[in-house]
Formats: structure tokens, sequence, C-alpha cells
């Protein structure tokens, strides 16, 4: 039995089902749609993240974490179409989807057969994004808030992670917490568009992918993304 969803993540949970129940379209809206390069995964996404966000914190009348769950990234779309085309990969075993953002990848876990799916993210939205992802999904996912990525030892036979080489601090934090995962006899797993702090020289290519992005600011509507594991 997943535990019970507390402060600020339940806060932002009643906020997102509120948005979803609320009548009427437009660019500031959540939409529950097919995700481009992963069908059998249904999310709720911005029809545009920016306009979404904004709204938000106007009606908050405060700062809000940038709504990365509200846009399915490539990096993701990859790890997740890899989980499901391989699902000797996941079935059968515990899965840790590191920085989930809207839980893609850990719902293609969990539909791949994993016995134990959590997606970590430390912003309150992701983890009631996930929550309800996974819902609609029909699958069994724990969304948890903690900042992981200190610890020794993930618990986990599979760690997955897609697009979190995106700045220098985080690439600079997420590696080690891989290679410990790693050494400590967890399958690793990334996904990447090929970011600007990706270590390509410590990790080793499985799989490329085509993936149509809806990311914002983004020029072209298809990215190639790469699958990798440590070296």
């Amino acid at each position: 039995m997943l535990a019970p969803m507390t402060g600020a993540a339940a806060d932002a949970l009643t906020e997102l089902e509120r948005e979803i129940d609320a009548p009427g379209a437009g660019l500031d809206r959540l939409r529950l749609v097919p995700t481009p390069f992963v069908p059998e995964v249904r999310l709720h996404l911005a029809e545009d993240a920016i306009v979404w966000w904004a709204r938000m914190e106007a009606a908050a009348g405060h700062a809000l974490p940038a709504p990365y769950w509200a846009s399915a990234w490539a990096g993701g779309q990859a790890l997740a179409r890899h989980l499901l085309d391989h699902p000797e990969l996941a079935a059968g075993r515990r899965v840790l989807d590191l920085a989930a953002g809207s839980g893609l990848v850990a719902i293609a876990a969990a539909l791949a057969g994993a016995t134990q799916v959590t997606a970590n993210d430390i912003d309150p939205y992701a983890v009631a994004a996930v929550t309800l992802n996974a819902r609609v999904n029909r699958v069994a996912v724990d969304a948890v808030g903690d900042d992981l990525l200190d610890s020794a030892d993930p618990e986990a036979d599979l760690v997955v992670a897609g697009d979190v080489f995106y700045d220098r601090e985080m690439a600079d934090r997420m590696l080690p917490f891989l290679q410990r995962a790693a050494a400590a006899g967890a399958d690793v797993l990334v996904g990447d568009p090929g970011r600007g702090h990706l270590p390509t020289d410590r990790l080793t290519v499985l799989a490329d992918y085509p993936v149509p992005t809806t990311e914002p600011s983004v020029d072209s509507s298809l990215r190639r993304v790469q699958v990798l594991r440590p070296a």
C-alpha cells in the first residue's frame, strides 16, 4: 500500500485535481493526452507550460517551481519507449525513477511489469502529477519528494533518469549517485537528447531514438535521443 501524501505535495495534489476538473480549454489548461512517442501512457500535460505557469503564479501571488512535469521531455520519452519495448529490463524488479517529472518513465516501468516503482522529484507539484498520472494509467507508483542524491544506496534493481544533465550543479550531483547505484549492483539507464552537461566519456550508448517533443522553446519538433548506461 502506498503511503498517504502529506504537506506541500498534498496541497499541490488538491490544486492539480481542481485544475483537471475545471471546465474550459485554452493554452493555460492541462489536458489528458497520449504521450507522443509512448502512446500507451496518458499524461496530464499543459497546452503551454509557460502560460499555465504564469496563470498559476498570478493566482498564488508568489513564485512557483517551473512546471517541468507539465511537458513530455525527450529523454523521458526515449527511456519509457525503451522500457516498454524491452520489458525484461523492468519486469519483476524494483525501479527508481529520478527527477521523475510527470512520472512517464515510472509509469512505463510499472506497465512493463516492475514489482515496485518509486518516482522521485523534489517539486511537490511533480509528486502530485506523478500520483495523478499513475492513477489514470491504473498502475501503482510511489511518488516521493525527498532529495535522494546524497544517499548511499538507492535500494533499487533498476535506476532510470531522463533529462537530468541540464546544468552543471545537477550533473555534478547526479553522476556520482548513478555511479554509486551501479557499483551497488543496480542497472542504470539514462535518457538524454544531448544536453550540454551530459558526461559522454562516462556513459555507453545503448539505443538511439527520434523523439517528438512537446518541450517549450525548442525549435525542432523532433529530437535524437540516446539511452545510455554508466561505462
